[in-house]
């Protein structure tokens, strides 16, 4: 009713009545003529009464009441519907300074962000020095099942290829009928046998918090924790933060990859 009453009758393209209006904003027989719905039953979607409501009808309603997205899905969980995903732009901005500012910060620790297609398109340089990361590392999902750095890396790759296929799916799952990620899991299945055959199994493991352990050319072996954040502005951007596991040395072989002794022994002369 809060909404109605602040939609003019010249915004939703109707005469304003002038003086003859009793009260501001729409009537409730025009926002029921403006949404195609009957009278009486606006009346009762305003009352809270249990009524069956559709998502579609409640789409038409939130236009006509001039409803922000916010506002939108509030709509359907007062009429007790599940709300729709969040509208995510087709085309992707880039990182804020501020996402930026946070995976600095978490230096030594590794950090990246990735996008709904796993697509990597920012990281940290403690990211880089662990993963073996760079500007045109693109896709995780590829560069777990394609890349020989990060599987000569990545202990237990085996037993983690199955979860990480059924990641991909739940990943997958959020977004009905969008054509990115069958583009992707059709070009990955030409390339990986593997990822072919545990994508025909059909898992589903939604991605969360677990361990890995990285096995790292100068410093050995790595027990890191990862955890993805979602970021409420950015539904399309997930925030991917490495720990140390607890009771390692995992800490201070970070600290060290991210020291200056650690780049000069990574430095290799330059041929004659």
């Amino acid at each position: 009713m809060s909404r109605r009453a602040r939609v003019t009758p010249g915004e939703a393209g109707l005469p304003d009545g002038g003086a003859r209006r009793r009260t501001p904003g729409l009537r409730r027989e025009e926002v029921a003529v403006l949404a195609g719905v009957g009278v009486s039953w606006y009346q009762w979607l305003e009352q809270g009464r249990d009524i069956t409501v559709s998502g579609q009808v409640l789409d038409s309603v939130s236009r006509v009441l001039r409803l922000d997205e916010p506002e939108r899905r509030h709509l359907y969980v007062l009429a007790g519907l599940n709300p729709p995903l969040a509208a995510i732009p087709r085309e992707q901005a880039a990182v804020s300074d501020s996402i930026r500012r946070l995976i600095d910060a978490w230096t030594p620790l590794p950090a990246n962000v990735i996008d709904r297609y796993w697509n990597n398109i920012a990281f940290n340089d403690a990211a880089g020095a662990v993963f073996d990361f760079n500007d045109d590392c693109g896709n995780c999902l590829f560069n777990f099942f394609t890349s020989h750095i990060y599987r000569s890396r990545h202990v237990g790759w085996s037993e983690d290829a199955a979860l990480v296929a059924a990641e991909y799916r739940a990943s997958a799952a959020e977004f009905p009928g969008d054509e990115g990620f069958a583009a992707i899991v059709d070009e990955l299945g030409g390339r990986s046998e593997l990822f072919a055959e545990l994508w025909a199994r059909g898992d589903v493991r939604p991605p969360g918090t677990r361990q890995k352990i990285v096995d790292h050319p100068l410093v050995g072996d790595l027990h890191l924790e990862s955890t993805q954040l979602r970021i409420p502005e950015r539904p399309d951007l997930t925030v991917v933060l490495h720990n140390a596991v607890p009771g390692t040395d995992t800490m201070r072989k970070l600290e060290w990859l991210a020291s200056p002794e650690s780049r000069r022994a990574t430095m290799r002369p330059v041929a004659g």
